[in-house]
């Protein structure tokens, strides 16, 4: 087995979100939303289950409207995993799926209205012990920020999350992660840390609109891998045009490849070249899929030949080369 990631974490303060812990050194969480309408409870449900079982640590459902608070309501109650409530504008609806039993409001403060509104919803989550995540995003902006700076920038993303901190540090209110998320590799890693260096809570990172599977993967895995090496983030979410269980898949392939935390199969494979000794293509992906459902940390090697098997099979817990 490879050594220990070597990575010091940034030292951030510790919330729960039902009763998985995010900050002060708990293992990175991984998270995924889901996309059905969150109205259709059965296919919600299905979706909850599926990503839970290929690890999911915490997924996000989308509240829009008061009939999506009473589904879920009925989906809280059968999830396997804690959920967080996506709210954007209605306090009301906060209110009502804190009462539901929310593990996470993830809301923006400054978008909920008048100050009475905000802190409605803020003494709820106090008195319930419900945690809020602040979500910035830089395809939404508040308006006088885009007309400050003209165009998304870390500074932008920075002075938004802050705003929405201030509301919430003017309440007494310290339970809360924030992200700062934008499509933009470079904008995102700029902005988280800057982030980093003005707030203690814990971070939640994200390339937002990442794109298709093969795209958003790539990109996600450099933006991510960038902030991780530094020490950046307590919990992610890779964000894909895809099945939300490939969020989960990517997400913890990203970790395992930086040995911040390890779930299921490391497959060490060559790229095949014309000294392979045996289809390492085919073998690979029929392992992988046979496989998937592993959850305990192991390294396999799987080489072509005899230049590098050796060499692989050493620090490997189960190799297959040929000699």
């Amino acid at each position: 087995m490879h050594a220990p990631s070597p990575i010091i974490r940034r030292k951030s303060t510790r919330i729960m979100v039902g009763n998985v812990p995010i900050g002060d050194g708990a293992p990175i969480a991984v998270q995924s939303m889901t996309n059905t309408l969150t109205s259709d409870v059965e296919a919600t449900l299905t979706q909850i289950n599926r990503i839970a079982a290929a690890g999911a640590d915490i997924v996000r459902v989308s509240v829009p409207t008061m009939n999506d608070a009473e589904a879920f309501k009925v989906i809280k109650q059968q999830s396997p995993i804690p959920l967080v409530a996506d709210i954007h504008f209605d306090y009301r609806i906060a209110l009502k799926v804190a009462e539901y039993g929310a593990d996470c409001l993830r809301i923006n403060p400054g978008n909920i209205g008048r100050e009475e509104r905000i802190r409605s919803v803020v003494d709820c989550a106090r008195d319930m012990n419900i945690p809020i995540r602040i979500g910035v995003n830089g395809g939404s902006l508040e308006r006088d920020i885009q007309e400050k700076y003209g165009e998304p920038t870390a500074q932008a993303l920075l002075e938004s999350a802050m705003r929405h901190v201030d509301i919430l540090d003017r309440l007494n209110f310290d339970q809360f992660k924030v992200s700062v998320k934008a499509s933009d590799v470079h904008l995102a890693v700029e902005s988280y840390r800057l982030l980093a260096k003005q707030i203690e809570q814990p971070l939640h990172l994200g390339i937002t609109e990442a794109g298709a599977f093969r795209a958003g993967a790539v990109k996600s895995a450099i933006g991510l891998g960038m902030l991780l090496n530094d020490g950046i983030g307590d919990t992610l979410r890779v964000s894909l045009a895809a099945d939300p269980v490939e969020e989960i898949k990517v997400g913890f392939d990203i970790l395992k490849s930086l040995r911040i935390r390890s779930r299921g199969i490391n497959f060490i494979a060559c790229p095949s070249c014309s000294r392979q000794e045996f289809d390492v293509i085919n073998t690979v992906n029929q392992l992988e899929n046979r496989l998937e459902d592993v959850v305990t940390p192991m390294d396999v090697s799987i080489i072509g030949c005899v230049v590098n098997g050796p060499g692989e099979a050493l620090v490997s817990d189960l190799s297959l080369i040929h000699i």
